[in-house]
């Protein structure tokens, strides 16, 4: 089906502006929607163009806006959004994607705002974005005076989120680490063995065209290039997951064994808890509890593509004390969090989180912990991650946890050296090329 508009637009260009309007106005997941795209509607190439417009203009929006400010001569938050949201793809596709032409990036974007019901900007739409394609060799942030804000320009990230890696990293380790997050993550999957054999389906997707590279730092875990439709396709049969290698260690650290009863607390949308079953041959009892149901339900369809029968869902608040009458081998506090680990895949989350949200976020992580503890059966391990860089979230809830609960110690999990840092996981997406993940093990002593 051809869903050219009558002004001109391209699919994927009409799909990538509606969908960042959603992300804006309705603090949508661009991800989420960008995965919905109908199959029916838009060829592969237009899914995959409206994927990296969409993506893109989110992950460079604090560069975009600088540009945009420059050209107009106005500040963007005095913009109507459908006109700020054209210009940014349209700077973004000039700036970045040099194999658009440039006349497509300003006319198609000209065409949206038109779209939009805001025939009366175009004119001005027009002259910036010839404006930005005149002046491409002009430097991010050039004429900002202060280094930290000019930086935060450059990498495209908020000045507090910079200001709190460089008092964590050092300046240039932040510098390095917000630059990672501008790039492509990796597309890492792990065989589902309950389903499948790993040698068959690591040759069935060799002969299909994707080169298979084992992963440096996770064992079973493999980074696919190229042919991503068949990547998807044996996905979607249950034959694999997809599932970061930082997320698969969480899932291997817990060191869960066949007969073990386990609790994962926060479990949907199921990558760990489907790992945990993988791992145990399916002959662990898990029992895998979300506040949402209709989170749940994803687990269950999740559960049911995988083959997995040893997991029991559960809806209920954490944040109380829990209805299980027995005690659990191992539990994992796989806690809410920030997020600022996952930006390459949700880059949104950097335009919305704020320094204060941390704090918040660090009470509810203390207590999710403290309402877990009381279920570790003696010697049972006790599991806290998140994917946040951020301290507070991390090694912070866990002192605090440790000084009140003396009954648990810290033991070093076994995990590749280079993610083990005094005692904690700690993984970096440009350390490890991977998402970013803190997970600590403790064992009740008693």
């Amino acid at each position: 089906m051809d869903r050219r508009s009558p002004l001109s637009i391209s699919p994927a260009r009409l799909a990538a502006f509606d969908i960042l309007r959603r992300v804006e106005e309705r603090q949508s997941f661009a991800s989420v929607l960008v995965a919905s795209l109908d199959e029916a509607e838009l060829s592969q190439r237009d899914r995959a163009l409206a994927q990296e417009i969409t993506l893109g203009v989110l992950r460079w929006q604090r560069e975009l806006d600088y540009f945009i400010a420059r050209y107009a001569g106005r500040p963007v938050e005095k913009l109507d959004p459908p006109v700020r949201i054209a210009l940014r793809m349209g700077i973004y596709q000039l700036r970045h994607l040099t194999r658009v032409p440039q006349r497509a990036a300003v006319n198609e974007s000209v065409n949206l705002v038109k779209r939009a019901r805001l025939k009366s900007a175009a004119p001005m739409v027009n002259a910036v974005l010839r404006r930005a394609a005149n002046h491409l060799e002009d430097p991010a942030g050039e004429g900002i005076e202060d280094l930290i804000e000019r930086k935060s320009v450059e990498v495209s990230h908020p000045r507090w989120m910079l200001e709190r890696w460089m008092k964590l990293l050092g300046d240039s380790e932040a510098f390095s680490l917000a630059a990672a997050n501008n790039e492509l993550p990796p597309v890492v999957f792990r065989v589902n063995t309950l389903r499948a054999s790993e040698d068959e389906t690591l040759r069935a997707l060799e002969a299909e065209g994707v080169g298979v590279q084992p992963s440096e730092f996770v064992p079973h875990a493999f980074i696919a290039r190229g042919a991503a439709s068949s990547v998807a396709r044996l996905a979607a049969s249950g034959d694999l997951y997809i599932q970061d290698e930082a997320s698969q260690m969480v899932s291997l650290i817990l060191e869960a064994k066949p007969g073990h009863r386990i609790l994962d607390l926060c479990a949907a949308p199921g990558s760990k808890s489907s790992h945990l079953a993988a791992l145990t041959f399916d002959e662990s009892w898990i029992v895998a509890c979300d506040i949402h149901p209709h989170r749940l339900s994803t687990l269950a369809s999740t559960c049911r593509r995988l083959g997995v029968n040893s997991i029991d869902a559960v809806a209920l608040d954490a944040r109380r004390d829990l209805p299980f009458g027995e005690k659990f081998d191992r539990v994992l506090v796989d806690a809410p969090c920030s997020g600022t680990g996952t930006l390459r895949r949700n880059p949104e989350i950097k335009w919305r989180l704020a320094s204060q949200d941390i704090d918040r976020l660090s009470e509810l992580q203390t207590a999710l912990l403290h309402h877990a503890s009381p279920l570790v059966a003696p010697r049972g391990r006790l599991v806290y991650s998140t994917c946040s860089m951020e301290a507070e979230e991390n090694e912070e809830v866990i002192r605090r946890f440790l000084a009140s609960n003396t009954e648990f110690r810290l033991i070093e999990p076994r995990a590749h050296p280079s993610s083990v840092t005094g005692k904690f996981l700690r993984t970096f997406p440009h350390r490890h090329n991977s998402d970013g993940f803190f997970a600590a093990v403790m064992e009740r002593i008693e």
